[in-house]
């Protein structure tokens, strides 16, 4: 998908693609990185969008690790399927993780990247999707996603952040990824070990 279509399918439904352009391949490699992909058996994505992160999951991946990438849009879907022919792209609620684990013979899942526009979703919903990334990861799991820097202080972001530390036992943030258009940082956040 090229980047102007991207841009589009924000234009059409910004509470769906939250953003005007992919992530840049520095914030990809943090994201999966930071997420524990080289060592995770089993990887979800929230939200592949165009695939861009996808890709350096993909990368990173051990050689007998599982990724399912869940992407409501059907779209970006198929930009994520044609980008990444060998991986699975569930069009699918992210909310519908433990569902979807449970389908394919997943008690539950080492890390869920998540590329969502977390701070423009009603607050139901992002209740909803964070208990189903709860109950999705195995304890001791990490969830990670980004932020923008321009939008940190603002309300919504504030208060997902404050969110993130109700559902898991620790959070933190990386340090910014400058480079990114607009530059962002990686918030991740640990399912509790018991």
């Amino acid at each position: 998908m090229r980047g102007i279509d991207f841009f589009r399918e924000f234009l059409r439904d910004p509470t769906q693609t939250g953003a005007v352009m992919p992530s840049g391949q520095q914030l990809c490699r943090l994201l999966a990185q930071t997420a524990g992909v080289p060592e995770a058996k089993v990887v979800l994505e929230f939200g592949t969008g165009t695939g861009v992160v996808t890709r350096e999951i993909a990368r990173q991946l051990p050689g007998d690790g599982r990724f399912i990438g869940i992407e409501i849009n059907p779209e970006m879907a198929k930009a994520t399927q044609a980008l990444c022919g060998g991986v699975e792209v569930v069009n699918r609620n992210a909310a519908d993780a433990p569902e979807i684990l449970r389908e394919r013979g997943f008690g539950s899942c080492d890390c869920i990247v998540s590329g969502l526009p977390w701070a423009s979703f009603p607050e139901a919903l992002q209740d909803e999707l964070l208990q189903g990334a709860v109950t999705a990861l195995r304890p001791g799991g990490r969830f990670v996603t980004f932020a923008y820097l321009h939008a940190l202080p603002t309300p919504a972001a504030k208060r997902f952040k404050e969110k993130l530390g109700h559902y898991f036992a620790a959070v933190g943030k990386t340090s910014a990824v400058w480079a990114n258009v607009p530059p962002a940082l990686v918030y991740w956040a640990d399912k509790d070990r018991g």
